[in-house]
């Protein structure tokens, strides 16, 4: 029998493309960051809801780009009854069926705010996951454009809660009936045959900011080719309508009462397009009253959103912030959140206008983004090891852990393999500052011996022989048991001061 027949066939350790392992200092960040936003969100009044993963496709809705397969563009599977269920792509479709599912039941309107894992079955690429975190608000049934500029508000509010400062970021809001009105004028209809086409339009100016005019108007006509050598299909425009829609993108100024002028008459007789410039004249006059200026929000008409669900005011929220890479370079974030009106997404269950405003951002590039502007505080203080000098004294050692935690200090006991060599060669790799050494002999004395390993490793680059070193024991004290707590606290905060 050949060797290879025996031989144990082991799986390969890898992940899977698109997703991504997160580090803990990477995982308190986002964590800090949703509870930033989330008092932001409890202070205007909403209340937190979970929705679960998976949705039935069709409740979903086709609302990214996908063919007539429900799993193209989200992760997908056949339930056991045969029905196509599929993992969330944003938080807002659920929302949507959730509150069809409840509406008898709900204040209207319903504010709520959630955080949680989407999934996106699309083409990979650097920062770009097939799962990530977005943290959302959404107030439903909240009809005009007050409620949005609400919106607009906490949005604002999220980037200061985040640590931003003024001139760090802007939200820019549009209106997608500004757009709307271009289109029609441009004889694209405004209807359900109409519908891919304005999206394609809609996913075309959304990638401005990427691609550049040139690249946005190959995608409105007959379509584009990446550097991957994948072509997208265009919308099909005509020349007249690409110099139209680009020239919308292009209509707005710094400040919101010029734009508002300039897009007045750049709409012309479009009810649609009246319609909407009326919207933002009502969320500019709300922003104005409460002191949100041009430091903070202005009217971009290059503003569109990707997903098609959008059907009024929509805004991003952008980093202006000088932001380099680990080499020097400067990169550019750009939009890290973002939102608007979708009120159709719940009447698609009920058959009956509820209009619904909301705000979301990603929870990771956001993140990422305030790391790398030194806005994400340190990591936690490693926590301080008890090191296991006698397995008779384990009862001991975790009554001292028990002891320094109820005092809000970090503490583990070491409960590895290994001697105390090795044991502090763990503590060394954990960034451990403080070990905590105990034997039989202290243990009778009522005392413990606690070393600073960080300043101990100092100080040892200046001592020349074993001798030096038994006759110096540098950086480290006795104390008595009773005395730990505040022991180790003086110890952490001379440590704190040294670094």
């Amino acid at each position: 029998m050949s060797k290879n027949k025996n031989k144990i066939q082991r799986p390969k350790a890898r992940k899977p493309r698109g997703f991504e392992d997160k580090s803990a200092d990477m995982l308190r960040a986002e964590n800090r960051l949703v509870a930033a936003a989330f008092s932001v969100y409890e202070s205007y009044g909403f209340e937190p809801l979970q929705t679960p993963a998976f949705e039935y496709a069709d409740a979903l809705g086709k609302f990214l780009p996908d063919d007539d397969r429900p799993n193209t563009g989200v992760f997908a599977l056949h339930d056991d009854d045969e029905q196509w269920m599929a993992l969330r792509y944003d938080l807002t479709a659920p929302l949507a069926r959730f509150v069809a599912e409840n509406y008898n039941d709900l204040p209207k309107p319903y504010r709520r705010y959630q955080a949680g894992s989407v999934w996106r079955n699309e083409k990979p690429g650097p920062g770009r996951f097939r799962e990530f975190i977005q943290c959302d608000a959404d107030s439903v049934g909240a009809p005009g454009a007050a409620a949005d500029a609400e919106m607009v508000m906490l949005a604002a509010d999220v980037m200061a809660a985040a640590g931003l400062d003024t001139g760090q970021y802007m939200v820019r809001v549009n209106n997608r009936k500004l757009l709307d009105g271009i289109l029609e004028s441009s004889g694209v209809p405004n209807t359900e045959a109409g519908a891919e086409q304005r999206l394609q339009v809609l996913r075309a100016i959304d990638k401005l900011d990427r691609l550049g005019a040139d690249g946005v108007a190959a995608l409105l006509g007959e379509g584009r080719k990446d550097e991957s050598g994948d072509y997208t299909d265009g919308a099909k425009l005509d020349v007249s309508a690409i110099k139209a829609v680009l020239g919308f993108t292009t209509a707005s100024d710094t400040d919101r009462c010029e734009t508002l002028k300039t897009l007045e008459a750049l709409m012309g007789t479009s009810t649609q397009g009246q319609a909407g410039v009326a919207e933002l004249k009502l969320i500019d006059d709300i922003l104005t009253a409460c002191d949100y200026g041009p430091g903070h929000v202005v009217f971009d008409t290059s503003i569109v959103r990707g997903l098609g669900y959008y059907t009024g005011p929509v805004f991003e929220a952008e980093l202006l912030a000088d932001i380099k890479d680990k080499k020097g370079r400067p990169v550019r974030i750009g939009s890290v959140g973002g939102g608007g009106r979708h009120d159709g997404l719940v009447s698609r269950f009920m058959g009956q206008q509820v209009p619904a405003t909301g705000y979301s951002f990603g929870v990771s590039r956001f993140a990422s983004a305030l790391s790398r502007m030194g806005l994400v505080e340190g990591a936690e203080q490693a926590p301080v090891m008890i090191c296991v000098f006698d397995t008779s004294l384990l009862g001991a050692y975790f009554t001292i852990a028990r002891q320094l935690r109820a005092a809000n200090i970090r503490a583990e006991v070491f409960v590895g393999n290994g001697n105390v060599g090795k044991q502090l060669k763990y503590a060394d790799k954990r960034g451990v500052k403080l070990a905590i050494l105990m034997g039989s002999d202290e243990m009778e004395r009522g005392e413990v011996t606690i070393k600073d390993l960080e300043l101990g490793a100092e100080m040892a680059k200046a001592i020349k022989d074993d001798k030096e070193w038994r006759e110096s024991r540098p950086a480290q004290k006795t104390a008595a048991r009773s005395d730990i707590v505040a022991a180790v606290r003086e110890m952490l905060a001379h440590s704190r001061k040294m670094a």
